[in-house]
């Protein structure tokens, strides 16, 4: 199996898996390709999944009950597993353009074949997706903000959201011209540079996620407020580009 760094209960978690599909699955079995931040190094136990993304020759239910009582086991609960027929993939990369350009530039071959060194993403709907998903975070985090007085809950969402944003800030990079880093410090770095941004409650949202800083309940819902009011400065840059 690729060399990845990971601690070698997981290794061993992912390696058990990988061989149940080969079992399972046999010539059927296509790939095995281990994406996202535990390929890339910036794996959190705390905070992360193992993403997979796995082919096979059928994804059909019938196909995909093979394993279903397999997945669902407590060891396994770590990884986030998403299955594809190659056909299914190809003709997906120019509609989730931001998704599989993420994945492409970090992954790494468990088993299988590399399917992913030969997959053309089309860039024509790039800026769309980016404003698409920048207007619809934007609704759901103020309906959430008037639905709950939960902080923890606002907490919770303001994380979430940020996570999904790296993604797109990433994207918005590439698209003027520039190959994006994969650091979340170094996104938000590049970002406020090429975008004039004020990235400061970013970091602090960063900084909170990762454990480094405690939020009170206040400082939770003055950052949630700043983080709705960088969204619509970022979602009119995007209307720009």
């Amino acid at each position: 199996m690729t060399e990845f760094k990971l601690p070698e209960r997981l290794k061993g978690v992912i390696s058990d898996l990988t061989g149940n599909l080969k079992n399972i699955y046999g010539k059927g079995l296509i790939s095995v390709i281990l994406y996202g931040s535990a390929a890339s190094g910036e794996f959190s136990r705390k905070l992360s999944n193992i993403n997979l993304l796995i082919v096979l020759d059928d994804t059909s239910l019938d196909s995909l009950n093979k394993i279903s009582k397999i997945l669902p086991k407590r060891k396994f609960q770590i990884i986030n597993p998403l299955f594809f027929t190659e056909d299914y993939l190809r003709s997906s990369a120019d509609v989730f353009p931001i998704e599989f350009l993420d994945i492409k530039e970090n992954y790494l071959v468990l088993s299988g074949k590399d399917i992913l060194a030969g997959l053309e993403v089309d860039l024509k709907n790039l800026r769309f997706q980016c404003e698409q998903e920048l207007k619809a975070k934007l609704i759901n985090i103020k309906s959430i903000y008037l639905r709950s007085a939960d902080k923890v809950i606002l907490r919770n969402a303001l994380f979430k959201s940020f996570i999904s944003l790296m993604h797109i800030l990433r994207n918005l990079i590439r698209l003027k011209g520039r190959k994006p880093p994969y650091l979340k410090e170094e996104v938000l770095r590049e970002a406020s540079r090429e975008f004039d941004i004020d990235a400061s409650n970013f970091y602090k949202i960063l900084t909170a996620r990762q454990g480094s800083l405690k939020l009170t309940y206040k400082e939770i819902d003055s950052l949630f407020c700043a983080f709705s009011a960088d969204l619509e400065k970022i979602v009119s840059i995007v209307d720009k580009i």
